[in-house]
């Protein structure tokens, strides 16, 4: 599976997809691999205001439990319940089943500052 072109990537292995002002959030596989088996999802919840590196929630594998964090703020406008009943999506498809919460982004300006496919690649993948 390789890193998709079209969102961007920070340093903590969480990725965003901008659609208009709504950005589509969640882990790479790198994120994923270093897990192992993902078991339990939870994140925020739907209307809820967040900032740029806040917590939207956490997920927890085999080794540990991690937080995930946001590059952009915004208002949470869905989160992918599907998550709750079957966790493992997160490990078969991280970039497509698998998302984690949309946010409706207060300013999409910060997506900018983040990595593009090649530059998390280079430093992650390579």
């Amino acid at each position: 599976m390789s890193t998709p072109s079209d969102r961007k990537y920070t340093d903590s292995h969480e990725w965003f997809k901008a659609d208009g002002d709504v950005v589509e959030m969640g882990i790479t596989k790198f994120a994923v691999e270093e897990l192992t088996d993902i078991t339990y999802v939870e994140m925020k919840d739907v209307g809820e205001s967040i900032d740029a590196g806040d917590s939207v929630g956490e997920v927890e594998s085999v080794k540990a439990t991690s937080d995930i964090y946001t590059a952009i703020g915004g208002e949470i406008v869905e989160k992918n319940e599907r998550l709750d009943d079957d966790p493992s999506l997160l490990n078969t498809d991280p970039y497509g089943a698998g998302w984690l919460v949309k946010i409706k982004a207060a300013d999409l300006a910060p997506l900018d500052g983040l990595m593009d496919q090649a530059a998390y690649d280079e430093k992650y993948a390579g």
